[in-house]
């Protein structure tokens, strides 16, 4: 069954990313300090699960590493739905939803959009291949 736009909203926040000046430093700190379990990391990011919510250790790049900022990545099930229901109530969305990660078992779908204030949200969607 198809959620009209009207009925949809977001809820499940799957990931959160944290800009970090010194990510090796970062890293160890959540890892062995806070005891958070690590995933795995890739060039510039380590990600860590923390119960139903991923944490994304991301370094910081030019002027962003002068200020803290954050992503929330909010779990759809049906991303182009999603996206639809929301560009349609007027979200400002910076791109299309696209695949940016499969493995053989899934592709991971992002779109991104900014709230009032211009902070970064995203739309994330984990899809079975």
């Amino acid at each position: 069954m198809e959620t009209s736009s009207s009925e949809f909203g977001l809820s499940a926040i799957g990931q959160i990313a944290v800009t970090v000046a010194d990510l090796d430093r970062a890293t160890e700190y959540y890892r062995d300090v806070l005891g958070i379990s690590l995933l795995f990391q890739a060039p510039g990011m380590a990600f860590f699960q923390c119960g139903d919510v991923r944490l994304l250790l991301g370094s910081a790049v030019g002027e962003a590493g002068d200020q803290p900022s954050h992503i929330l990545y909010y779990k759809v099930d049906d991303i182009h739905a999603a996206h639809r229901a929301l560009a349609g109530r007027g979200a400002d969305f910076v791109n299309e939803p696209r695949a940016v990660h499969r493995t053989d078992t899934q592709e991971l779908w992002l779109a991104f959009f900014r709230d009032l204030d211009g902070h970064t949200l995203a739309l994330m969607s984990e899809v079975p291949v």
